[in-house]
């Protein structure tokens, strides 16, 4: 199945993050609502795990989004997906959609076969953001409690709502079923002409 490829018909390019982001991303994430971690978190962030990051930069170069991740060390079959920001005034152009995508190819390619993320249960947007990923890639979604309110602080500005997890997988079942049809068309078209000629020697 082919996916949205609309991020190389507009002027947003994504790409790995560098270093030099971590300070932009973490203004982004401050800016766009969600938790305001510290700012070294997305430096280290940007050193250790762009392999497994994604930052969305507009035509000036200015990151607009981003999906920040790593492989859990103790699943290493397993990608963790711990924030996505996009910018309020690029939305509904389903960028964090195509960066979850962005993420996806990569971690398959990899060898990886299961996404994992957290989300409040009140957050429906994310809810179904996952839930389009995996019936896009042919897994299935599978929710479950994680993590508890007495696992954060209660007090405060650092009150944290509950969080499930979503686990989904296994990922590159479609990949794998597209290029089994791929080597069956290629297949087809190169026998064609050796039938035909055998046909017409009748």
């Amino acid at each position: 199945m082919s996916r949205d490829n609309s991020s190389q018909k507009d002027d947003i390019e994504l790409a790995p993050p560098v270093m030099a982001d971590g300070r932009l991303l973490w203004a982004l994430a401050r800016d766009n609502g969600l938790d305001e971690n510290s700012p070294y978190a997305y430096v280290m962030w940007c050193r250790d795990f762009a392999a497994t990051s994604v930052v969305a930069r507009d035509a000036e170069g200015t990151p607009r989004g981003f999906v920040i991740g790593h492989v859990r060390p103790d699943a290493p079959d397993t990608y963790f997906l711990w924030q996505v920001a996009v910018d309020s005034a690029c939305r509904g152009r389903r960028l964090a959609r195509r960066m979850l995508d962005y993420i996806g190819d990569r971690i398959t390619e990899r060898g990886l076969t299961h996404l994992e993320a957290t989300v409040t249960p009140d957050n429906g947007a994310s809810r179904a953001l996952f839930a389009s990923f995996a019936r896009d890639r042919g897994a299935e979604p599978v929710w479950t409690p994680l993590f508890e309110r007495e696992h954060f602080p209660q007090h405060g500005e650092h009150a944290h709502e509950p969080e499930d997890l979503v686990r989904i997988g296994p990922l590159g079942q479609l990949a794998a079923a597209d290029a089994l049809w791929d080597s069956a068309e290629l297949a087809a078209e190169a026998d064609r002409p050796r039938r035909t000629a055998v046909s017409g020697q009748g």
